[in-house]
């Protein structure tokens, strides 16, 4: 989910844990646990700042390591611990109990975008990504700021928490059957599916999908239910036996790239100076562009030693712009 939903759920656990007797009695001990809470519900993240270093890094790494099984355990006695250093006359025991299920949640809801995180380390680095709730879900948070609002106002805030979630769960529930229907219509028309991509829209109806079938990639749009097809591409299998290409996949960016997106297209461009080797992720497609893409650039023309000039990972959404972070000029 988006840094805004993240917090706001922090603040909800704070008040679901009034419910807790032991907290309920101590407001010193409820502090502590809204700070847990608000903390924990963001501490999974704390992996953005390695967007500062590149954009291979952090698309490499952002939800890896930090939303793995270890380190949400690490995070969970981490965060109440050093909370505790500065009030050592709280309850320990339900300190960690609220600020440790603020980490478990954060992963947890992660997991149903598109975008995905490496939740099962270490048992598998695999990327989970379920793909039916929108990494901004505009039903959730406003959900949320109206709790926040009605706490505010004097609302009961452990019933009314309790209330809410149960809504939010349920609403997990529809757009979980939501994309099940999806799966099931495009299986019907499409013969040989072997992987489906969905990202869902703020709109409710409308699903963007990439399908991967032994020949194609196929490209689409889901209106109730109804599916268009926007573009449609060669399934191409990367050619290992081409140098330029085995190049290519010696380089940083792609490699990131390559680590992170599941369902996407290669394509190669011969130009005077350079050969130019790209790699295209096709859920993301947004006004009939790719934004998200992988680029190497390079010389082949000075003998058998292969020379990477330029290389780039990341989101643009204008070809003009992707040269100017390429720093070159086609000829």
């Amino acid at each position: 989910m988006d840094t805004g939903t993240h917090v706001v759920m922090g603040v909800a656990l704070g008040g679901i844990a009034t419910l807790d007797p032991v907290v309920q009695q101590d407001p010193m001990l409820f502090n502590a646990v809204l700070v847990g809470t608000l903390i924990g519900s963001q501490a999974p993240d704390c992996d953005t700042i390695l967007k500062l270093k590149n954009n291979a890094v952090y698309i490499r790494h952002h939800r890896g390591i930090t939303h793995s099984i270890p380190a949400v355990l690490l995070w969970g006695i981490s965060i109440p611990s050093i909370i505790y250093l500065f009030a050592p006359e709280v309850n320990y025991l339900h300190l960690w109990l609220w600020t440790f299920l603020a980490v478990i949640l954060h992963v947890f809801v992660d997991i149903f975008n598109a975008y995905g995180t490496q939740a099962y380390r270490p048992f598998t680095k695999r990327w989970v990504a379920y793909g039916f709730i929108n990494t901004f879900d505009p039903y959730i948070f406003i959900l949320h700021i109206a709790g926040i609002v009605a706490w505010n106002l004097g609302a009961n805030p452990g019933l009314m928490w309790l209330i809410i979630y149960f809504v939010i769960a349920l609403y997990y529930v529809k757009r979980y059957f939501d994309k099940r229907e999806l799966v099931k219509v495009i299986h019907a028309h499409f013969e040989h599916v072997e992987q489906i991509a969905t990202s869902p829209t703020i709109q409710q109806n409308i699903w963007r999908i990439a399908i991967t079938t032994p020949s194609h990639y196929y490209v689409g749009r889901a209106e109730n239910g109804h599916i268009t097809i926007l573009d449609e591409f060669i399934n191409k299998p990367i050619d290992y036996e081409d140098p330029v290409v085995q190049k290519a996949l010696t380089d940083h960016n792609i490699k990131a790239f390559l680590s992170f997106s599941p369902v996407y297209r290669y394509e190669i461009s011969y130009y005077d100076e350079y050969t130019e080797v790209r790699f295209i992720d096709l859920r993301y497609r947004s006004k009939g562009r790719y934004p998200f893409v992988a680029v190497a650039q390079i010389d082949d023309e000075h003998g058998d030693e292969l020379t990477i000039l330029n290389s780039y990972t990341g989101w643009v959404f204008t070809e003009e712009k992707l040269q100017d972070k390429l720093n070159i000029v086609k000829a």
